[in-house]
């Protein structure tokens, strides 16, 4: 019976891995599409991922101590119903087309969705064997995965039309001038976001009437702790563990939503055929993510952790001297290869940590913030060289450096 629940438990868990996957795997698209509907270069367009990735630098804390004075049940029912909101009000958005708008918007959406992803990732890796975490919460991102494929070879295709205007460039027999092609591009966004919004509500009514098993980091809670201890950070592999995920978020994050700006803007692909790319780079992040979680019953997470970052740095290499279609074949071997990254990085920091396991979370959740500023910076580094444009990749090369080092040494527990 206690099986079952945990079976029923993980499955609704895993739908939330799903859904930010959605959620987050759209911002590369928006930055494109925001470049046409706002008039925006590629630096002014990547502050899309600043405003939706600032908030998990500002929440998770705050999170934390709502979910240790509560439960991750009701933190994740409050981030569906607050990541919908943020979603209904792009009918306001629409309405206005003005880029703050959409600024704010993200902000609210990923505020949700950090309640997501600090409740999910340790729940899951507390819901069942110690000994198996890793694996488990690789398992789990598999569906992460699925979600950043499904959002990149299909919503984005939803989104974008194929047709890239200026007010210079537009067809002077184009019904309803410039305006008319602008709410034609805003509408389908708007759209999008809207269903999104319904779909999260839904999920958001599951998680109300499932009855969730008391997990054993709960049960010890007492009401006298802390809601954030902030002396877990002297736990070494935890602050090793923050810094790897600073790292490796910003350096996912830069190529990730560079990805169609880089096939578009640089190399003169069509929309059509770049989102194509986008989608197969994708399945290379969910076909990373089930091998990984294969290999993980063989292989300890570290050693594969270590391998996989060495493999992208090299790549990185390629990307930075050959730029073009090289650069992009490379790009779609650096998909595979960051798969297992992230959750085996945020499973390694988490290990030994007991009831300090919220406030371990919250900090490496915060470590997302890496996606707030390293992307900026190497789409400043593109928009300012672009004659070797490819260069920027230097930025996430230097990141796959600090994840070697975390699979290599950091991970240990010394103290």
């Amino acid at each position: 019976m206690k099986n079952n629940t945990y079976r029923g438990s993980l499955i609704l868990i895993f739908s939330l891995f799903f859904i930010w996957a959605i959620s987050s795997n759209l911002l590369p698209t928006m930055i494109r599409q925001l470049m046409k509907t706002c008039e925006l270069n590629t630096f002014e367009a990547s502050f899309t991922e600043t405003a939706y990735w600032l908030a998990y630098f500002i929440f998770p804390i705050p999170i934390a101590m709502f979910m240790k004075k509560y439960s991750y049940k009701s933190g994740i029912i409050l981030g569906l119903l607050l990541a919908a909101f943020g979603g209904f009000l792009f009918l306001f958005a629409a309405n206005i087309k003005e880029y703050w708008a959409y600024l704010g918007i993200f902000f609210i959406i990923a505020t949700g969705m950090c309640f997501l992803e600090t409740a999910a990732n340790p729940y899951v890796t507390a819901l069942g064997d110690p000994n198996t975490s890793a694996r488990r919460l690789n398992l789990a991102q598999s569906f992460n995965g699925l979600g950043a494929f499904i959002a990149a070879m299909f919503l984005s295709k939803l989104i974008l039309s194929g047709k890239t205007y200026t007010r210079d460039t537009l067809p002077t027999d184009y019904l309803g001038g410039w305006e008319a092609y602008i709410q034609f591009e805003t509408d389908s966004m708007k759209s999008i976001y809207l269903v999104l919004a319904l779909v999260l509500v839904l999920i958001a009514i599951l998680f109300v009437f499932f009855k969730f098993p008391k997990i054993k980091e709960e049960e010890a809670e007492d009401s006298s702790d802390k809601l954030i201890d902030f002396k877990v950070l002297k736990r070494s592999h935890l602050r090793w563990g923050v810094i790897a995920q600073f790292f490796y978020n910003g350096g996912q994050t830069a190529i990730n939503s560079l990805f169609l700006v880089y096939c578009c803007v640089y190399v003169k692909m069509e929309e059509d055929l770049a989102t194509t790319f986008f989608g197969l780079y994708m399945l290379a992040f969910l076909l990373g993510r089930w091998i990984g979680t294969l290999f993980m019953s063989k292989f300890k997470p570290q050693n594969m952790l270590l391998l996989y970052a060495i493999v992208n740095v090299i790549l990185c290499v390629v990307i930075a001297v050959f730029g073009g279609m090289i650069g992009l074949y490379a790009m779609l071997g650096v998909s595979f290869f960051m798969s297992i990254m992230y959750p085996t990085q945020f499973s390694l920091a988490l290990k030994d940590l007991g009831s300090n396991t919220k406030s371990g979370s919250a900090f490496l959740v915060m470590a997302i913030v890496g996606n707030a500023c390293l992307p900026q910076l190497t789409a400043f580094f593109m928009d300012q060289n672009e004659h070797i444009y490819q260069i920027a990749y230097i930025i996430p090369l230097i990141c796959f450096l600090f994840c070697a080092y975390y699979g290599w040494k950091g991970y240990k527990i010394i103290d």
